[in-house]
């Protein structure tokens, strides 16, 4: 059909400009690499480990229970159903009106944020217009229907519609080259080029991933210590567990007393210097402080029994011995970034036991100590998944490879770092754009077996540092009796630390708290420039018992939180002294920043 100017003709973009002979060659290009691709599949399926679990998320768990559910409340069901035929009804009627040239609002739109419908066809013709409605009316009777179920407790709940949300997410119309107008638009211009190149493109990713699907979300072009963690500094300590770094100095005094940032291990420490713009390394150097940084090994089977306990000590106590050693200060300040807080907090509860003072305040990014309210990564951790992660961290020697550990946080926001890229590199055979972030992202670590499955358990299935069950080398864990100053940020739209639960963690210690709300979320909510101009923070300093209460009285600051922080922070410094260069004290530099370990690349 010609277009119109309109914009309503029935197809996105007129075939006039299709090459038969070339488009008939692009398809069977792509039917012999799909046969290929096929092939490959089954072969490594027929040689795959038969003692392996076929279902290591226990998805067809979730089902079952859902299933269940929905059998024991057929008056929830039915309301569903007869909600959606209604909708649906009014939708095709919505459809017939305009499909005759009238007008007609939509029946439903895309949630806030959710950018997959953007394309202009999708609101200005009517049959993709009726393709989205139909399928965002039907994903949210799904997930309506599961918040409605009786029969499902709290943790049910979220690990049933957790999934899905993934099975909506997956079955969406712009997932489909024939339902997606974008992808018609370029087959058509491109005589099907894109689909070949997309095959290309997926058996690239699949070789990569030495079998496994491993989805490219930034093109190459950062390396390590060029363009991304180019902070001046020096290695400065190195054991088995991490490599110290101290940053060099830009202003010509600095606080008496340094700052030490354990970063989470989980991924790797340069989050906090990407680029010189957005680096909260050097932001901080250029507040007057030394600053100290860990970068966490990546672990190899010769680490497969290391736990909190080696993490403690080789990380934490023996970075602090080494500052001491550098700067002449028993008590730093101390900084722990997600799990780098989880462990930070447990130490400090340590040392509470022991007596040691040698912290003299902490703050904690977006990390938790209590567990209760801890989000969606709760759904992995059921006694069948962990007994598959174990089985698959035996059969690695003794370590999680790091793509399992990103699949499942890509898993939290599976539209923007799985399915977009999908569509991005496969269907539209386009390559990915450059992107630190997301080069970071992908850029992914190691997980010890014994440390990994310890803290799966003991904090999120057991929340056993916030009972006070948690025990490290022999001392239960208390974190009442932590009484040095504490810091404690959040942010709203977190997905892995969820604002709740950081603020139910702060009040379990015993000294001094003070706690705040930023914008965004894990990543974009810890690293806010002040010059970026972006986001917003909340502050309270009136006691509240639960979340709801304190933000009920809190009040919003534009801009980013750090300056915030810098002056509570300060207050804890120190005067100011002559500024330190690295190798100053007693440790020798072993050579530059950022250093060795962060350029392993994990499988």
């Amino acid at each position: 059909m010609a277009a119109t100017d309109t914009g309503k003709d029935k197809t996105p973009e007129s075939a006039s400009g299709l090459n038969s002979q070339e488009f008939a060659r692009n398809m069977l290009t792509v039917g012999m690499k799909s046969q290929q691709l096929l092939l490959d599949f089954a072969g490594r399926m027929a040689k795959r480990d038969k003692a392996a679990p076929l279902d290591p998320l226990n998805i067809s768990g979730a089902m079952m229970t859902l299933v269940k559910a929905m059998s024991g409340d057929r008056e929830a069901v039915t309301a569903a159903q007869t909600e959606w035929w209604n909708n649906f009804a009014t939708l095709w009627e919505t459809t017939a009106r305009r499909m005759l040239g009238g007008e007609a609002p939509s029946v439903v739109e895309p949630a806030a944020g959710d950018r997959r419908f953007r394309a202009e066809a999708w609101q200005q013709n009517e049959i993709f217009g009726f393709i989205k409605q139909s399928y965002l009316l039907t994903a949210n009777a799904m997930q309506d229907m599961v918040g409605k179920l009786h029969g499902l407790d709290e943790s049910e709940r979220r690990r049933v519609g957790f999934y899905t949300r993934q099975f909506a997410d997956a079955f969406a119309p712009t997932n489909f080259p024939l339902t997606n107008p974008d992808v018609l638009k370029a087959t058509i211009a491109s005589n099907g080029e894109n689909l070949v190149k997309g095959l290309d493109n997926l058996l690239a990713d699949i070789e990569r991933g030495h079998g496994e699907l491993s989805i490219r979300q930034s093109a190459d072009g950062f390396v390590i210590g060029e363009n991304v963690a180019t902070a001046p500094g020096k290695v400065v300590f190195r054991n088995n567990v991490m490599e110290l770094l101290q940053y060099s100095p830009t202003t010509d005094e600095v606080h008496a007393r340094p700052l030490l940032i354990f970063p989470p291990w989980i991924n790797k420490y340069y989050i906090l210097d990407l680029r010189p713009e957005n680096s909260f390394v050097r932001w901080l150097v250029g507040q007057g402080y030394t600053v100290f940084l860990v970068s966490w090994v990546n672990p190899g089977a010769d680490m497969a029994e290391a736990g909190f306990e080696e993490y403690m000590t080789g990380g934490i106590f023996a970075a602090l011995d080494a500052v001491e050693k550098a700067t002449g200060v028993r008590d730093p300040n101390c900084v722990g970034y997600c799990i780098g807080g989880t462990l930070l907090a447990a130490t400090l509860a340590y040392m509470a036991a022991k007596k040691d003072d040698r912290v003299h305040s902490a703050t904690f990014w977006a990390a938790q100590t209590d567990f209760s309210e801890a989000g969606e990564l709760s759904v992995f951790v059921d006694e069948a998944q962990l007994d598959a992660l174990k089985a698959k961290m035996e059969s690695e020697g003794g370590v999680l490879p790091g793509s399992k550990m990103a699949g499942a946080f890509n898993m939290l926001r599976a539209n923007d770092l799985i399915w977009s890229f999908v569509i991005n590199n496969y269907m539209l055979g386009k390559q990915p754009m450059p992107f630190d972030l997301l080069y970071w992202n992908s850029d992914t670590t190691r997980m010890p077996e014994k440390l990994h499955l310890s803290y799966l358990r003991s904090c999120y299935k057991e929340n056993a540092l916030a009972l006070g069950k948690m025990t490290l080398d022999g001392v239960k864990l208390d974190l009442s009796k932590v009484k040095v100053p504490v810091y404690f940020q959040s942010a709203k739209e977190d997905h892995i630390a969820p604002a709740a639960s950081v603020f139910k963690g702060a009040k379990l210690f015993g000294g001094p708290a003070r706690f705040i709300l930023a914008g965004s979320g894990h990543i974009a909510g810890v690293i806010n420039p002040p010059a970026a101009k972006k986001y917003q923070y909340w502050t309270n300093d009136k006691k509240a018992a639960d979340m709801e209460t304190w933000r009920a009285g809190a009040k919003e600051q534009a801009g980013s939180w750090w300056p915030d922080w810098d002056t509570w922070l300060s207050k804890l410094s120190g005067e100011k002294i002559r500024a330190r260069q690295p190798g100053d004290g007693k440790l020798k530099v072993l050579g530059d920043a950022p250093g060795t370990y962060v350029k392993v690349k994990a499988q």
